[in-house]
């Protein structure tokens, strides 16, 4: 481990944790087979210990997005020591690692670094306490949704791969990407043109951790998530005293009524058979009990799968502001409507491939293919430049708490991303995650 890296992690007790402890790789190179499992047991078993502790370390310390500076601070030292070439600042905080080895094909890993402006409830021992300056107010950070999960995981396939070289050829671009919770990062590093400096991938690869079972690992064919937009509207009124409400125009009312309305465009003009959601997640006015505020600001989320649904939902959202303000006789709204990013697709028969693979080294019944998500992801930015790419999903708590479908047997029991409660289990979710990952990465790159 490199000495900047051991100053960042004085104290922690991390030092050295990521050092390279090599496993003797195979004297000739297979495809994915049985010794190349028994080869991927042996060496995560051996450093998975190491692979907890700097996922709590990340736990520990989160940081939003463009903020990332400690984390791509570590992944850009660990990927030095393990021979990348690597570089900083790729979409402001963004890094990327080039290994070469060999002709072959370039293969792209992807992994997110940014938290969430959320005060955790955990209880866990490595629980973040960060707080921070978000949007001019002071705040909690969380790593609620699994970003934390992702950078050890990247790391420790990095790890792995680096001691499989000679089960592959070709080359990892190892890409940590900033700002996936709505920051833009993937379009921030596409601006700072990542494949004009370092080459247009063959293969890409990522992966999202979740409330599901943490020996499974989930694959969609074609789209496997949603498309996402967002409104942030403030409602103008006049202010005044709680006790004479006909002098004002509150604008609570306006952004309670908005609250109400805005269903009414997902159950009355949304196609029925159609997937479509608005929520909205922040609401902020006022300051006493007594007093009619003069504005009230509203934030949600849109999302939707096919673009003629969200071109509607959006539709409805300014319209219905609108027409609450007109109702009102208020003045004119602040009204701010994105459509945001892409879905991210992939490939159907690199899928196909990928789940034989994985079958191959995981239990073949924990590795399935399974229906799109509702969450959304700015990984298919990068795919606006090449489509040959799987994104799976690794579950994160005990396969107990779970029934034979993989449905919870209880809610409460099994938080999902972007609740205060999310807490992976870190050594099976890690476990399960490096051995995909490297799994999908040496299908592509085998000799």
């Amino acid at each position: 481990m490199s000495p900047s890296l051991l100053s960042r992690l004085a104290g922690t007790g991390l030092c050295g944790v990521l050092a390279l402890a090599p496993l003797a790789a195979p004297a000739s190179a297979a495809p994915i087979n049985d010794k190349f499992k028994s080869n991927v047991a042996s060496f995560v078993s051996e450093h998975i210990d190491d692979w907890v502790a700097v996922y709590k370390d990340f736990h520990a310390h989160p940081e939003l997005g463009l903020e990332e500076t400690r984390s791509a601070g570590i992944i850009a030292e660990e990927l030095r020591t393990l021979g990348f070439e690597v570089t900083e600042g790729i979409g402001q905080t963004g890094v990327v690692g080039i290994l070469r080895n060999g002709k072959g094909p370039l293969v792209m890993v992807r992994a997110d670094m940014d938290a969430l402006p959320l005060q955790e409830k955990t209880g866990l021992d490595y629980a973040s306490t960060v707080q921070t300056d978000w949007r001019g107010e002071n705040t909690y950070v969380m790593h609620a949704c699994g970003h934390d999960a992702h950078m050890a995981i990247f790391l420790a396939t990095a790890q792995t791969l680096v001691d499989l070289k000679k089960q592959w050829k070709g080359t990892l671009m190892f890409v940590a990407q900033p700002a996936e919770e709505g920051g833009g990062g993937a379009s921030k590093m596409m601006a700072d043109d990542i494949f004009g400096k370092f080459g247009v991938p063959d293969y890409g690869f990522a992966l999202h951790v979740g409330p599901s079972a943490y020996d499974t690992v989930q694959i969609v064919k074609g789209q496997m998530n949603s498309f996402a937009g967002g409104f942030d509207i403030v409602f103008n009124g006049i202010g005044g005293h709680g006790s004479r409400p006909s002098t004002t125009i509150d604008p609570i009312m306006m952004a309670s009524k908005f609250v109400v309305d805005l269903q009414s465009v997902v159950s009355r003009e949304k196609p029925e058979q159609e997937f479509g959601v608005i929520s909205v997640g922040a609401i902020q006015a006022g300051s006493a009990g007594n007093i009619i505020p003069d504005s009230a600001r509203v934030r949600g989320t849109v999302r939707w799968y096919k673009p003629a649904v969200g071109e509607k939902l959006l539709a409805g959202v300014k319209r219905t502001a609108e027409a609450i303000v007109a109702m009102a006789g208020a003045p004119d709204a602040e009204i701010s409507v994105r459509s945001g990013g892409t879905a991210v697709f992939n490939d159907p028969d690199l899928s196909e491939k990928t789940l034989a693979a994985m079958s191959k080294v995981l239990p073949a019944d924990k590795v399935y293919f399974a229906a799109p998500t509702t969450g959304s992801e700015d990984y298919g930015e990068f795919l606006k430049a090449f489509s040959n790419s799987v994104y799976f999903r690794v579950g994160v708590y005990d396969p107990a708490l779970f029934d034979e479908t993989g449905a919870p047997l209880d809610v409460l029991k099994v938080p999902g991303n972007h609740s205060p409660y999310f807490a992976p289990v870190p050594a099976p979710t890690i476990e399960t995650g490096v051995t995909a990952m490297t799994t999908a990465v040496v299908n592509v790159m085998a000799k």
